[in-house]
């Protein structure tokens, strides 16, 4: 279940990459995107419930947001420049699809926008699992959900194609690719630090179907 923060972002967000996808060329065309990005945000945020659910755990709808900036680096006397952190944090997900849409004239549909917090159940974990076994909540396991997120969307695109929906099936190709990127705090991190084997795996189908997208459908 959504609580009401959580709805209100994703509608919020539903609305905007409906306008980047379609870029109101007409009206018709940003319902579609609105109905499609809405189905693909659906999927993706109910398989992660539910792939958290199990391991008993709860998860979180934000917005994407970059809280720090710079690269940490070592100067030659050994010093070491950290990244430093914005006064507030900038919203990401709501400026770079934007950003990529208008630069790009509506090429680049950047799709990456939201993200998710991931907290234990200690109590419901140790009833079903043994004692404290997912008390603390790994890398791997947040890597999973995420995993889940990205292959829901993929077999959406999947049955997209198949049931002659090729726009559909495109929006969740470049959906799972740009949330693939193994950047900040967007799935593809999570899915990287959790289990390079399965981000391998799943970055490799993602640009498969990426290049199928762009060159046949």
């Amino acid at each position: 279940m959504l609580n009401k923060k959580e709805i209100i972002i994703t509608l919020a967000i539903t609305i905007l990459l409906a306008f980047v996808v379609s870029m109101m060329e007409t009206l018709e065309s940003f319902r579609y995107a609105l109905i499609s990005v809405l189905l693909i945000l659906g999927l993706n945020i109910s398989a992660k419930k539910i792939a958290s659910n199990y391991f008993d755990a709860e998860i979180e709808i934000k917005l994407w947001e970059i809280k720090k900036y710079g690269l940490l680096g070592v100067s030659s006397g050994g010093y070491i420049h950290p990244s430093k952190e914005f006064k507030r944090p900038f919203p990401a997900g709501a400026f770079i699809p934007i950003l990529f849409a208008f630069f790009t004239f509506g090429t680049v549909k950047w799709m990456a926008s939201l993200v998710f917090d991931v907290k234990a159940k200690v109590h419901h974990a140790a009833k079903r699992h043994g004692l404290y076994t997912f008390s603390e909540m790994t890398e791997y396991h947040i890597g999973l959900i995420a995993a889940a997120g990205i292959i829901i969307n993929l077999i959406a695109a999947v049955i997209g194609y198949f049931i002659n929906q090729p726009e559909f099936a495109k929006l969740n190709i470049y959906f799972a690719f740009f949330n693939m990127l193994p950047i900040s705090d967007l799935d593809g991190n999570k899915i990287f630090f959790g289990s390079k084997v399965l981000w391998s795996f799943l970055a490799t189908i993602t640009l498969i179907g990426t290049a199928y997208a762009l060159l046949l459908i």
